[in-house]
Parts: structure tokens; sequence; C-alpha cells
């Protein structure tokens, strides 16, 4: 299928990869990991023959076709949303709109050479016929609707759209176009939990061999059953999901650390050896055989471990007893009703997420707990001796662009010390060089972890946060899950990653869930709300 075989690439000074070989084979469903700028853009750039290794070979079927997600927003305009997904489904998109094209040149009395016209119909129709395109439109349809679009907005101008809706479109592109093979670059990135649950179950059943990156531990684990790793210039094959792939791993470390230790004991001891005895006569000919064997034997490198800096997040001050009230609370965007006498009390301690499809009114009831929202009826009161931390994607504009991380904190805590700030950096993944980085050059995951940094070095008491995990990589959620289960205070947040919500929520709002029109509290776990329920979204069976 794809292979590359002792392939070398390096950019300048930064070496990628050296002799790496791994195998995809037909029909596997593979996990590429590695940390930041260890190659794995470069490695589907390479597989979709964007670029060429520097040694080695990389061999792809010349008739095997390649479908790539990347997070890049495609340009958009002019077409609807389903004739754009159409359109860029690859060749089957091709056919339909030419078949289309053809249709208008048949029925036009001014066409030339209508019978070239006919003829070339019917070969694109049987094509067209041969790989399914006459359910194609229903089948971008249903995608679309994976995706998490309403049917007014399948059918409206893809131009009007978001960027972060743009790139469901580009999504739904690469899996309307039946490819053999799919390369998926962090493919849950701008996804609801309810349309990755989608797209899980759609991948499970797709034919196509599929290698793919995510910082989604639970979407990985469910989908494939081989890691591919890319470790500081090398590429290492472990067969087994991403939890398998951690246990091996750590296994494959420990056993490297005991052999590293076991020759440096020896090599400690030939060396005491020879400069106890190089000066003595007797001994010189026993002293050169072994300074001849310890120049042979060949080194045990260190593992390479990544490093996770751990941060103990300060006490919050102690909140009262009643944190939010809100009471009789209507809010409504123009005839689309969210809430109607609406009552919700969050408790000290209480850790509520937030369930319910697009647009059910999550984030418009986060903003109005946190103030940036008004009520169109009732109250939304905060209660005593309450400091309150509110983010949301909106929170990255708050950060000056002129400044680098480092700088940006200083500002922030300008009485702290540089040591401090530095390991608070550390615990969000910001080691080295990338402290000097300027705010404004910094991608959307980098300005989510430095806002979160800010935000937790003195904590509040009552955390307010919208998709808090939104582009963070999987070591860093796992440090916050960790911090934040020690968190003494009160939180209320919306998430789509299951792990922080099994991780830290103790009480469920559902909106607008199955068969309910208004709000449902469940007074429980993440997981006893799954298990109650049998559905791990709203909508979405489990």
């Amino acid at each position: 299928m794809i292979s590359f075989s002792d392939v070398s690439k390096q950019y300048g000074r930064q070496v990628l990869f050296i002799d790496a070989s791994f195998q995809l084979n037909p029909g596997e469903k593979a996990g590429l990991v590695g940390p930041n700028g260890a190659g794995k853009s470069t490695l589907f750039r390479m597989i979709m023959g964007e670029e060429s290794p520097d040694e080695g070979t990389v061999s792809v079927p010349k008739k095997l076709s390649v479908g790539c997600f990347r997070q890049e927003v495609d340009e958009m305009g002019g077409r609807s949303v389903l004739e754009e997904a159409i359109a860029g489904s690859g060749r089957l998109g091709d056919l339909h709109h030419e078949l289309a094209g053809l249709e208008r040149a048949m029925a036009d009395p001014e066409t030339e050479d209508l019978e070239a016209v006919i003829e070339r119909f019917g070969h694109v129709q049987e094509e067209y016929q041969h790989l399914g395109g006459y359910e194609l439109e229903a089948r971008a349809r249903a995608c679309l609707e994976g995706l998490g679009f309403a049917p007014d907005q399948v059918d409206g101008d893809v131009g009007a759209l978001s960027g972060g809706w743009k790139m469901r479109v580009s999504m739904a592109k690469v899996l309307l176009g039946r490819f053999d093979v799919l390369l998926l670059d962090e493919p849950t990135n701008h996804l609801d939990i309810e349309s990755i649950l989608w797209l899980e179950t759609y991948l499970k059943n797709v034919q196509a061999t599929l290698l793919m990156t995510s910082h989604d531990k639970d979407f990985m684990n469910r989908l494939v059953t081989k890691i591919v790793e890319i470790d500081g210039g090398d590429i290492v094959t472990y067969s087994g999901n991403y939890d398998f792939y951690v246990r091996e791993r750590e296994q494959r470390e420990a056993n490297q650390e005991a052999a590293y230790a076991r020759q440096q004991a020896k090599l400690a001891k030939e060396q005491r050896f020879i400069e106890r005895f190089s000066a003595h006569a007797a001994k010189a000919a026993q002293v050169q055989s072994r300074v001849k064997a310890l120049e042979k034997i060949e080194r045990v490198e260190p593992p390479r471990r990544r490093r996770v800096v751990k941060w103990d997040f300060r006490i919050p001050a102690r909140s009262g007893e009643d944190v939010v009230m809100l009471e009789g609370v209507g809010k409504a965007y123009g005839s689309r009703v969210l809430y109607r006498d609406f009552d919700f009390h969050v408790r000290r301690g209480e850790r509520w997420c937030v369930m319910g499809r697009n647009g059910a009114g999550k984030s418009t009831l986060l903003k109005m707990v946190a103030g940036a929202l008004e009520p169109d009826a009732g109250t939304v009161r905060l209660g005593a001796s309450l400091r309150l931390g509110y983010f949301a994607q909106q929170s990255l504009d708050l950060l000056d662009p002129d400044l680098t991380v480092l700088e940006q904190m200083m500002k922030d805590f300008p009485t702290e010390g540089l040591g401090v700030l530095r390991n608070l950096l550390g615990a969000f993944q910001f080691s080295g060089d990338d402290v000097d980085k300027r705010v404004r050059s910094l991608s959307g995951g980098e300005k989510s972890r430095l806002v979160m940094a800010r935000m937790l070095f003195n904590p509040p008491n009552f955390l307010v946060l919208d998709e808090p995990t939104n582009h963070l990589d999987l070591a860093t959620k796992e440090m916050l899950v960790e911090a934040l289960r020690g968190f003494e205070g009160t939180m209320l947040f919306v998430s789509h990653d299951r792990t922080f919500l099994r991780g830290l929520a103790n009480r469920v709002l559902e909106l607008g869930g199955d068969g309910h029109d208004g709000p449902v509290l469940y007074p429980g776990t993440y997981a006893e709300y799954v298990e109650a329920t049998g559905r791990e979204a709203p909508g979405v069976h489990a």
C-alpha cells in the first residue's frame, strides 16, 4: 500500500526524519502521533506527493486515490453548502458538475455538435452511475447533517459561514469522495460532541485506509488499531489503540532506562580500572585491551522522555454556598426561543457540564452567567464572595499581539518571579524559546493555552469555561484535567472532550434532549449520565 523506506528529510538545521521506515496496509486505521514540529504535516505532504524526501523512497501506488483534510480553510463562495461539498468530493464531484453542464447544453437549442455532447453525456453518466453518483446528493445531505448543519444551512450560501463551519464543509468534501485512503489532520478540532460521535461511527464503517492525527483520546481509542509515532527522526509503529501505545511506550522507555543505567555503571567501572592502572607498566597491556573494548561498545542512548511539567494551582478563596441563581430566565433570538421561565441553581463545589445540540443555547447560558449577555426576562444573580473567571474563544482577543508570551505574563503578574512564570508556562507546553514568541504569531491552540495559564495562575473560585480544550494537545489536556480535579472552587462548562467531561463533571445539565422541550438536570457525574440515558450526548445513542 503506502510505504516509507529509509526516508530522510530536513529543513535547514531542523532534522525531521533519519532513515525512517513504516508501512500503511489496505484497510488499516492508524493514528499518527508525535510532538509539535516532529514532522506529522510533512509526512502527510510526502504521501500526497507535495514534497519529496531528501533520501529514501515514499511509495504510493499510482491508482490509489488519496483524500486529505487539513487545518486550512478553503476559499468558498458563490455556491450553496451542498453544492460546495459535492464539488470538492474528488472524481465524483467533477462528474456531478460535468453532467449538470452537459444537461444544460443538451437543452440549449443553440448547442453546436449536439451529437458529441450526447455521446459525452453517455460516457459521463455511465461512470457517474458506476461510482454511486445518483446517491451523492442524499449522501451529501446526510453527511452535512451528521457534521451539524441544519437543513436551511445546507441550502444556504457557503460564503456566509464562519471559518469553523467552512472547516466542516472541507471535512464533508473528503468524506464524500470515496477515496481509497483518508489522511485526516485533527478532524475533531471544530466539531461539537454530537458531530464527533457521528464522525466516529462513519469512520468505523468506511472501507478506506485511514491515517489521522487527533488530540481526542477517546476518538483515537475507538477508531485506530495501530499507532505510528514520529520520535526524534525515527518512525516507530505500535499495534494497538492509543492507550496500548502509551503503555507500550512507557514500558519501552523503562527498559531503555534500565539498559542505559546498567551500561553506564559498567562503563564507569571500566573507566575507573583504566584510570587506576594506566601508569602501571605491568598492567599496560590489560589497560590497552580495555580501552579498545570500550571504544567498540555500542552506546545505549537514554530514552527521549516527553517532559510534562506539573503545576499545583493555588487554592482559591472560599465562596458562599450559593454560587449562581437563575430565576424565571427567558432568552430568545428572534422567533427562536432558547430559554423560557428557566430556573437553575449552582452551589459551591458543583461542577456542571452543559450538554446540548448545536443552537440549544449552551454558550448563551455561559454568557448570561458570566455577565456578557443580559437575559430577556428573569434574573441571574451571583453569590457572595465570588470571583468569576470566564474562558471563551473571544478571550483570545484580550491578549496583546505585540508582546511575547513571557512579556504578557510579566505584564499580567508584575510582582511574580520569572522562574514561577516560566514554570507555569512550561506546564502549558511553552518551553525553551516558545516563551519568546510574539502573541500575534501564535496558533489558536497556543493562544488558548496562554489564556488558560493567565486565568489559572491565581485561580478564581468560579470557573465558567466554554470549550476550554479546543486545540489543546493531549499532554496539556491531561495536565489540565489532573489539575482541575483538585480545584476547590465551582465550575460551569461546555466541552466536547469526553476525557474532560468524565474527569470533571459531577452534574449534567442537558438542553433540549430527546423528548424534552426544556432543560433537564442530572444530579450525577457524566459517566452516570451516560449510563442512565444510554447516550454520550443529546440525540446520539451510545
